[in-house]
C-alpha cells in the first residue's frame, strides 16, 4: 500500500449508438410484411414447434429455418409486469403491462404491451388479442398493443 495521495480522476465521455441500418432478411422481412397486412406469423422448427417472432436459425441446433406458419392473432398471457408510470418512450401513455404472450399455434412467447385498463384486470392465463394501428407500416408497432379478448 502506498502513502502517496491519489492522482487526478480520469473521465471520458462515451455515446453508445448504432449509426447503421440493419437488413432484416427474408424471415423477419416476411414477419414485418405480414404485420402490415394485420397477420402474425412464426416459423416451424425441425421438432414441429413454432417460434414467434420467427428466427432464421434454430436457437438450439443452429439449423436454418424457412417454414413460415400463421399463428394467433389471439393468445394467452404467460407472464406480465405492470407499469404504473409510463415514460415518454413507452407504447402507451397510461398504465399498462409488459407481457409475454403465447399466441395460438406458437410454442414461444412474444413480448408486447397489454392495455388491460387496470392492474386488477391483468392475470396470467388471460386471453388477449392485438389492437392494430390504424395505418400499418410493416413494423412491430403495427400492433399498437394487446387487449383482453372480451374488450370492445
Amino acid at each position: 500500500m502506498s502513502d502517496a495521495a491519489p492522482g487526478p480522476a480520469f473521465s471520458a465521455h462515451h455515446v453508445v449508438e448504432y449509426t447503421y441500418r440493419r437488413s432484416v432478411g427474408p424471415v423477419l422481412g416476411r414477419f414485418f410484411t405480414e404485420l402490415r397486412e394485420r397477420r402474425i406469423v412464426g416459423i416451424r422448427r425441425a421438432d414441429g414447434t413454432v417460434l414467434v417472432p420467427p428466427a432464421e436459425y434454430d436457437p438450439d441446433s443452429g439449423e436454418a429455418l424457412d417454414e413460415i406458419v400463421s399463428v394467433g392473432p389471439t393468445g394467452v398471457v404467460a407472464s406480465w409486469a405492470w407499469v404504473r408510470q409510463p415514460s415518454a418512450k413507452h407504447p402507451l401513455e397510461r398504465p399498462f403491462a409488459w407481457a409475454l404472450i403465447r399466441l395460438d399455434g406458437a410454442d414461444s412467447s412474444l413480448l408486447h404491451a397489454v392495455d388491460a385498463g387496470h392492474e386488477s384486470a391483468m392475470s396470467t392465463g388471460m386471453r388477449v388479442r392485438p389492437r392494430w394501428r390504424e395505418a400499418t407500416r410493416g413494423e412491430i408497432h403495427d400492433i399498437e398493443c394487446f387487449e383482453p379478448e372480451g374488450a370492445s
